[in-house]
């Protein structure tokens, strides 16, 4: 029962604060360091980003509950390894039959990821004890994947995943002020009628 419990309680918070850190960047006035993990900019891998930064944010609570658990980094690194695989998956899969992106597809992609995150942990969890060389490995792992979190954010690779697609730029570079880009285009159409 507390397992159900945890799971969707993750869900919902997981949910939440990657639903906010969206947009944390611009309210912050665009602090660098809030932008370390809140989407900077409208890419795929920002977008992959505002559910990685809740999820390892939620390892202070599952760390806590499950941390002695012998699966604990295995299930975790799992967890994160889903999200960052299914996102730009199925972004990229759809795009190729419609051709442009789909906004309620995008939020739909983005909880069914969380979900499927959440539900890839707890079975691992509640697996048999894995070999304690894979609990070492996947301990190690986890950080390394931490590591590359942040050298990407920092240094974006130069390819499709992190180019945002309003600017053609990367990372910090590729910001735009969505909010302002929006009233723009209102405005454009307003004053063209």
């Amino acid at each position: 029962m507390d397992d159900v419990y945890n799971y969707w309680l993750g869900v919902v918070v997981i949910a939440v604060v990657g639903t906010l850190a969206h947009f944390i960047y611009d309210w912050s006035g665009k602090n660098k360091i809030i932008g370390l993990f809140t989407a900077v900019n409208e890419s795929t891998w920002e977008h992959i980003k505002i559910a990685l930064t809740p999820t390892i944010l939620w390892s202070l609570y599952d760390g806590f509950i499950y941390g002695f658990n012998p699966n604990y980094f295995c299930a975790k690194l799992m967890s994160l390894i889903v999200l960052v695989f299914f996102i730009p998956l199925v972004f990229y899969s759809y795009q190729k039959i419609s051709h442009k992106p789909i906004f309620m597809i995008d939020i739909a992609t983005f909880f069914i990821a969380i979900i499927l995150s959440q539900l890839t942990f707890y079975v691992i969890i509640n697996l048999a004890p894995m070999w304690p060389i894979f609990q070492y490995l996947s301990c190690i792992l986890t950080f390394v994947f931490f590591g590359c979190y942040m050298t990407l954010t920092l240094e974006p690779l130069k390819n499709l995943i992190f180019k945002d697609p309003l600017t053609g730029k990367y990372g910090f570079r590729g910001h735009s002020d969505i909010f302002k880009l929006r009233k723009n285009k209102t405005q454009g159409k307003k004053s063209k009628e």
